[in-house]
């Protein structure tokens, strides 16, 4: 009998700032999945104590962990970290976030059939928060507004696509994610594959991060034309069945119109990122914007 071929290895790309609260609980959580892997962190210039601890924990896990530094946009940061990946897959996961001891494997399985795998994102924190969905974005048939803290893809893609295009302050994720669609990718949810991620822990904060998601819902119209075609309007007006989901979608409305009203000489075109994975050496972002 064959053997069975060896399992894919996947690079776990991490960026962060600020997150030593945190952390330590995600480091825990990715050192108990299924190998081969390794994990990629890059730290956008923390000031509490984050790189102290990170390059710490590195010379302690010099088989496992590589960090590095870089100031920078989100994108930037994430594509630094893919240029400096090993793996066949990068399996992408936020600092604020821990996974599920089963994530690494279930992702690795969800690629046996697609370049491009998203998993189940859960919210740790207040309810009234955590229970809000996505303003869900369709392309071709697929959900595009899949997180960046639980997406995987084949690297070779990624670097195709040119990496997260960094002139997004928020939504690069799902700017990638419709790129990588429009290439005749398919997404594939892989609800198996668990992390969970830390609410906004004030209710301001939790709207500041609703405007910047409403802003960058208006960089992807003017990178990709007009998208409100591809929203399930009923489905998303449906939803709005409590005050604070109102709330939140009038902040993003906020955030929608004062990138149109203060954007001028600065609107996003389709050309390429300005820094590619190619480019990029060491990175991380300020990840200061919410989560599309």
């Amino acid at each position: 009998m064959g053997s069975s071929p060896a399992p894919t290895f996947i690079s776990v790309v991490v960026t962060v700032k600020n997150e030593r609260r945190h952390i330590a609980q995600l480091l825990d959580s990715l050192l108990h999945q299924e190998g081969p892997y390794e994990v990629v962190i890059v730290d956008a210039l923390s000031h509490d104590g984050t790189w102290e601890w990170l390059t710490a924990q590195a010379s302690a896990h010099p088989d496992l962990l590589r960090v590095s530094q870089k100031y920078g946009s989100r994108g930037i940061g994430r594509n630094a970290c893919v240029a400096l990946a090993k793996g066949e897959f990068v399996a992408f996961i936020d600092g604020d976030c821990f996974a599920d001891s089963r994530w690494l494997a279930e992702l690795r399985a969800g690629f046996r059939g697609s370049d491009v795998v998203a998993g189940t994102t859960n919210a740790v924190g207040s309810a009234a928060y955590g229970l809000l969905e996505r303003v869900e974005l369709f392309q071709r048939g697929s959900d595009v507004t899949y997180p960046s803290c639980n997406l995987g893809y084949r690297r070779s893609l990624f670097l195709a696509l040119g990496g997260f295009d960094p002139r997004f302050i928020t939504a690069e994720d799902i700017d990638l994610n419709l790129r990588a669609v429009e290439r005749g990718a398919v997404l594939r949810p892989v609800p198996s594959a668990i992390v969970y991620h830390q609410m906004r822990s004030t209710f301001v904060r939790f709207l500041v991060q609703a405007f910047w998601n409403g802003y960058g819902r208006k960089q992807l119209t003017e990178k990709h034309g007009s998208l409100w075609g591809n929203y399930r309007m009923r489905r998303l007006m449906s939803h709005q069945k409590s005050p604070i989901s109102w709330v939140r979608l009038a902040a993003a409305l906020f955030g929608y119109f004062t990138r149109v009203l203060t954007g001028f000489g600065e609107r996003l075109t389709p050309g390429s990122a300005k820094e590619s994975p190619r480019e990029s050496e060491n990175g991380t972002p300020d990840g200061s914007a919410g989560r599309a």
